[in-house]
């Protein structure tokens, strides 16, 4: 059974940084993807970052050049550096495993970001 767990959100003032972490267990091999999105209020859920299993990361524009995806060495544990916050960041953000080992797509129960201005 896979499990995700997420931590580092928080609240932080505009312009500041944070750091989102994603335990993931259960897993046999490097999953096809694995991605950070995110859900405001009233609004639906949005892909921020998605990396693959070959390191190609993809990025919404809304993000790119603030916020960096990245996986350690055994590719369980994903992060997303967040720098430079506004406060339409504030959201939700899950972590997502697409996986083929075990097959399944998996979500974590989310870690709440909030930026104030």
């Amino acid at each position: 059974q896979v499990q995700l767990v997420e931590s580092g959100g928080g609240l932080v003032q505009a312009g500041g940084s944070l750091r989102l972490s994603c335990a993931a267990s259960g897993l046999i091999f490097t999953p096809r993807t694995m991605g950070w999105y995110r859900q405001a209020p009233g609004k639906q859920r949005e892909l921020v970052a998605k990396m693959h299993a070959n390191g190609t990361t993809n990025y919404v524009d809304s993000v790119k050049g603030r916020f960096t995806m990245s996986r350690d060495n055994t590719r369980s544990s994903a992060y997303l550096q967040m720098n430079t916050l506004k406060p339409e960041d504030t959201a939700v953000y899950y972590c997502n495993v697409d996986s083929f080992a075990p097959e399944g797509n998996y979500w974590g129960q989310g870690t709440q970001v909030s930026v104030s201005s």
